[in-house]
């Protein structure tokens, strides 16, 4: 298939161009940004742009978006634009140009206030039957673009697939207390068991959401690396998560030791992908176990395709400690 790409200049964009031919599709991409993996530079609003790019597509992976560390520095009339009018503008084009398939990289931030459990409370079990609840202009756009997802199947016929990515980014945590306190490696496992998905897992998963979207018609999933937990263990995850990872991993605590690693104190919620692994016949590769057998080698942990991408940071021209600004500029 030919499928056009948005966002290609990005982390996901730049590693679905970079893998899509190798699965016997043709990428196209198109981005605000100009690089080696982008065919039409513009943004996703301009429709006549969108029109060109789409010309002889098959299908659509539409992951260009502003993100959460956009917050600083965009106004919410930008989020509005891009997230929700670029996202329209997509759909009733492909619509329009006979598109196959649409595949919308969405967010678990779109569970916003539903993540964060009282202080004496168990941790949350995510799944999608989890209300959104947006905390920011961020998850306010892209549960709107969902639900323009979901109404352009409806309208149109057009088969729409939304996965909500839980984090994938390779750059250091957007939390100083925990840039401060954790190595990235170290931050990063801790996230594979409940909150973190690898970028090589997430292209496998948007491969999916091509094959499936069809048959599918439309769907919502969460994409994020198979957590070890299951319910019983969340109240206990509050209080002692160690204690719960040395059940399911008797090894880590050893690993943990000699690497000078740490877990973090509490885990608050877990994001559950089941739904998406039998939806989507998803198998993603690189969670926890992954990491501890790459942690005892002495090797960075995850997959050599997210290396390859590596950082990109979301604002150009800033130096390497002002990737998340907490002031607009």
């Amino acid at each position: 298939m030919r499928v056009l790409v948005t966002g290609s200049a990005g982390h996901l964009g730049e590693a679905l161009m970079l893998s899509l031919p190798a699965h016997g599709h043709e990428p196209v991409g198109l981005d605000i940004l100009p690089s080696p993996h982008t065919q039409h530079v513009g943004s996703i609003t301009d429709r006549a742009l969108v029109r060109e790019a789409l010309a002889g597509c098959d299908a659509v992976i539409h992951a260009a978006t502003l993100h959460k560390p956009h917050v600083a520095t965009h106004s919410r009339q930008a989020f509005v634009d891009v997230n929700i009018s670029g996202t329209l503008a997509l759909l009733d084009e492909a619509a329009a140009a006979g598109v196959s398939r649409f595949v919308f990289t969405s967010t678990t931030s779109a569970f916003g206030r539903s993540l964060r459990p009282g202080p004496d409370d168990p941790a949350v079990w995510i799944d999608e039957t989890v209300p959104s609840v947006p905390k920011n202009i961020y998850g306010a756009t892209k549960t709107a673009a969902e639900d323009l997802c979901r109404l352009a199947h409806h309208l149109h016929g057009l088969p729409c697939v939304v996965l909500r990515t839980s984090r994938f980014f390779p750059e250091d945590d957007d939390d100083p207390a925990t840039r401060a306190r954790y190595p990235r490696d170290n931050s990063q496992a801790n996230e594979l068991l409940y909150r973190r998905l690898d970028l090589e897992d997430a292209v496998t998963a948007h491969l999916c959401a091509l094959d499936r979207a069809p048959a599918i018609g439309f769907g919502l999933y969460i994409t994020s690396a198979t957590t070890p937990f299951t319910r019983a263990d969340l109240a206990e995850l509050r209080r002692d998560p160690a204690a719960v990872v040395a059940r399911t991993h008797p090894e880590f605590a050893a690993i943990y030791a000699a690497a000078g690693y740490h877990l973090f104190p509490d885990i608050g919620r877990v994001y559950d992908n089941a739904r998406a692994r039998r939806a989507l016949g998803w198998r993603p590769r690189y969670d926890f176990a992954a990491a501890l057998e790459r942690i005892a080698r002495g090797e960075p942990i995850g997959s050599a395709l997210a290396r390859r991408v590596g950082i990109k940071g979301y604002h150009p021209g800033r130096p390497a400690d002002e990737i998340y600004p907490t002031v607009p500029s």
